[in-house]
C-alpha cells in the first residue's frame, strides 16, 4: 500500500520554499521492502534537479553499491557511503576517514577469539569489502550491501584503505555485537546500523558530519535542507537538517530526534513526502 501526499505541518510548508538539498538514508527509508528505490521516486528526482536542489543518498552501504544503484543519475549526484567514512562525487573522493591498522586487528582478533559463527567481520576498504566467514548467511548479507567484495584468508593482512569495521551478528547486533566493541568507543564512532550491524569507524565519522562538509562546499544551510532516516545511524544527520523526517517505522530514538515524521518506506513516504515539500515549494 502506498500513502498518498498529505498536508504538511506549517512550519515545514515554510521551510520547503526555501529547500535547496535533499540527503536521504536507503534502506528502511527510501527503498521499499524488496530493498528496491520505488518508480515514483525517479520522477521526483528529475523535479528537484529542474528546481536546484541536490539529492544526496547517504548510506552505511558501499560506494559501488550506490553507484550502480543511481548509474542513470550520477552526473554531480555527491554520494555519502559506509555511514559518511566515504564520500564521492563524479567518481572522484571528496572526503574519507580510515581506520589505523592496529584497530582493525584488535576487532579482528577478538572476534576470532569468540569463534561464534552467528558472528561475522567485515572490514570495509575503498576499493572492495573484505570477508574470512564464508558462512552462506553472512555473505548473503554481505553481497546485499556490498557488490564489490572478496574473501580472503586473514582480514588482518588486508591491503587497502579501511574505512570502517562492520560486524554482522544474525541475532541482534545491540545485544550481542555492540559489547564486543563498545570500548573502542572513547576514541572512535561506534553505532548500531541495523539490527544486525555494528560499526567502528574513526572518531567524529558519521553520516551528519558528512551533510555538514556538503553544505559548507555547496553554500547550504541546515535551513535548506532535509534529511531522512529511519535508525540510530542517522541521528547525526538530523541535527543537520530543520527539515528532519524519521521514518513511521524508525528507531524510537530518531522519531524523538527528528522534527517530523513520514510515512513507513513500506508506504512509500519518501516519495510521499518528496511530493508535498515540492508542492509547497511550488505554492
Amino acid at each position: 500500500m502506498r500513502a498518498e501526499a498529505g498536508p504538511l505541518r506549517p512550519e515545514a510548508v515554510k521551510l520547503a520554499r526555501s529547500l535547496r538539498l535533499v540527503v536521504c538514508d536507503m534502506d528502511g527509508t527510501l527503498l521499499d521492502e524488496d530493498s528496491r528505490i520505488p518508480d515514483d521516486f525517479w520522477p521526483l528526482l528529475d523535479a528537484m534537479r529542474e528546481r536546484g536542489i541536490a539529492f544526496i543518498p547517504a548510506s552505511g552501504r558501499q560506494y559501488a553499491t550506490l553507484a550502480a544503484m543511481f548509474s542513470q543519475e550520477l552526473a554531480g549526484m555527491p554520494i555519502i557511503a559506509e555511514n559518511g567514512s566515504f564520500v564521492v562525487q563524479d567518481g572522484r573522493e571528496v572526503h574519507s576517514s580510515t581506520l589505523a591498522k592496529s584497530v582493525v586487528v584488535g576487532i579482528v582478533d577478538r572476534s576470532r577469539s569468540l569463534g561464534r559463527k552467528e558472528l561475522g567481520v567485515v572490514v570495509c576498504g575503498k576499493r572492495s569489502a573484505h570477508v574470512e566467514s564464508t558462512d552462506p548467511h553472512f555473505l548473503e548479507n554481505v553481497e546485499k550491501y556490498y557488490v564489490v567484495n572478496q574473501v580472503v584468508d586473514d582480514l588482518t593482512a588486508v591491503d587497502d584503505d579501511v574505512l570502517k569495521v562492520e560486524l554482522f551478528d544474525a541475532r541482534d547486533a545491540k545485544k550481542f555485537a555492540l559489547p564486543l566493541v563498545q570500548d573502542f568507543a572513547d576514541s572512535h564512532d561506534v553505532v548500531v546500523s541495523g539490527e544486525n550491524w555494528a560499526d567502528v569507524m574513526a572518531k567524529g565519522t558519521n553520516k551528519g558530519a558528512a551533510l555538514r562538509a556538503l553544505q559548507r562546499s555547496l553554500g547550504i544551510s541546515p535551513a535548506q535542507t532535509a534529511a531522512f532516516g529511519d535508525y540510530l545511524n542517522d541521528y547525526e544527520m538530523m541535527a543537520e537538517a530543520e527539515l528532519s523526517f524519521a521514518m513511521a517505522n524508525g528507531h524510537p530514538e530518531l522519531l524523538a530526534a527528528a522534527r517530523f515524521t513520514a510515512p513507513s518506506n513500506a508506504e512509500h513516504g519518501v516519495p510521499t513526502t518528496l511530493k508535498a515539500l515540492l508542492n509547497s515549494d511550488a505554492a
